[in-house]
């Protein structure tokens, strides 16, 4: 009898063990994934017109690409409610991927 009620103290800890470890799905991390890539892209090809309406090339225009990345990258953040773990497993997906990839 003392076997069975260690079981259920055990399946009692690994159920509070597995609330507390937050799970993502696969398939909703990658449609978040997908969404900053086209954001990103998408902000890209902008700020590349406005660089060239403006007229900036060479050093200007990777400053105003950085800026324009750096203003997508808080809004998404804005956009996720400022709550990046809810939505994407780590912070630097949403800051840094895709970042150098809009300069081509």
């Amino acid at each position: 009898m003392a076997g069975q009620g260690d079981s259920s103290s055990s399946d009692k800890k690994s159920k509070e063990v597995m609330n507390d470890v937050s799970t993502f799905r696969a398939e909703n991390l990658q449609n978040n994934m997908k969404v900053v890539y086209y954001s990103r892209t998408f902000l890209s090809i902008i700020g590349g017109a406005i660089a060239g309406i403006l007229g900036l090339t060479g050093f200007m225009g990777f400053i105003l690409y950085f800026i324009v990345m750096a203003i997508t990258s808080i809004g998404l953040i804005a956009k996720a409610k400022f709550s990046l773990h809810s939505y994407f497993d780590c912070w630097n997906r949403i800051i840094l991927d895709g970042f150098l990839g809009g300069l081509m």
